[in-house]
């Protein structure tokens, strides 16, 4: 079984040996077999098709799996980029290993390393968190345990969605907060746009069509000294809005102000 790494948009990122692999084994199990196809007629390539999506995998596996112990290769593609990442097909391969099928990787293109390698942030550690939840409760829930995260964080984002996680992380990260938009890579129009995050906002609303297309949001990870003792400047900036706010206001202000962790400001308000 080959897992197999496909274009995120530019097709010259086909590796060749990926191209061959395509050619050469016997069954191409994708998450859509029509966007597929069009990848695949585009380099002369006509090895079969079979869908493998979020609804059907449980009740596929066990027909491919027989297959390839029947002696036949299977290769495994998402609709773009590197599979498995944010995508279906953790089952099958899961199945794979338990059955000893020998599984190799094809590497090529991946959206998470892209945008993380042109973000400016540290990459020698970080953590990918894909896409966040839909609802703002749970999103903003999500956050809240990534507010102290020290390492670089890395997410997607859909576009209907992306005003709305942009504005939750600048009230729960804190406005100050550095990140990169890396918007539509590879393709025709892609835009790598680094600022804070009210920066941010104001470049996404300034024009609706910077709102369009698939996102990889990159953020500095907090910083684990602001972010674990509150210096005398910031007790006093807290100290002087906790006499006209509410405490949950006033330490989201002082976050805003100082970069310190809100979730730190708040614990030391009630302390």
């Amino acid at each position: 079984m080959y897992v197999v790494a496909t274009p995120i948009g530019n097709l010259q990122d086909l590796t060749p040996r990926a191209r061959t692999i395509l050619d050469q084994v016997d069954l191409i199990v994708a998450e859509d077999t029509r966007h597929s196809r069009h990848l695949l007629n585009h380099f002369g390539i006509r090895t079969s098709l079979h869908s493998l999506h979020e609804h059907n995998e449980r009740q596929v596996t066990e027909k491919l799996l027989i297959r390839v112990k029947n002696g036949e290769n299977i290769a495994v593609i998402s609709d773009a980029g590197t599979p498995l990442i944010s995508d279906p097909g953790y089952y099958f391969l899961q199945q794979a290993h338990v059955e000893n099928i020998t599984v190799v990787p094809i590497p090529g293109a991946s959206a998470i390393i892209s945008a993380l390698s042109v973000s400016g942030f540290p990459a020698n550690s970080f953590l990918f968190e894909g896409f966040l939840p839909a609802k703002t409760t749970a999103r903003k829930h999500s956050l809240e345990n990534l507010v102290d995260e020290s390492r670089t964080l890395v997410f997607y984002e859909a576009p209907h969605r992306i005003i709305d996680s942009i504005t939750d992380m600048a009230d729960i990260f804190g406005e100050q907060r550095q990140a990169v938009l890396a918007k539509e890579l590879t393709k025709q129009f892609e835009t790598i746009y680094r600022d804070n995050f009210i920066g941010l906002l104001n470049w996404l609303q300034a024009k609706v069509e910077r709102q369009k297309g698939e996102f990889v949001i990159v953020v500095a990870g907090a910083s684990p000294i602001n972010n674990k003792i509150l210096t005398p400047e910031t007790e006093r900036v807290f100290n002087i809005l906790r006499q006209e706010l509410p405490l949950k206001k006033a330490a989201k202000l002082t976050s805003e102000i100082t970069g310190v962790s809100k979730n730190v400001i708040y614990n030391f308000g009630i302390s």
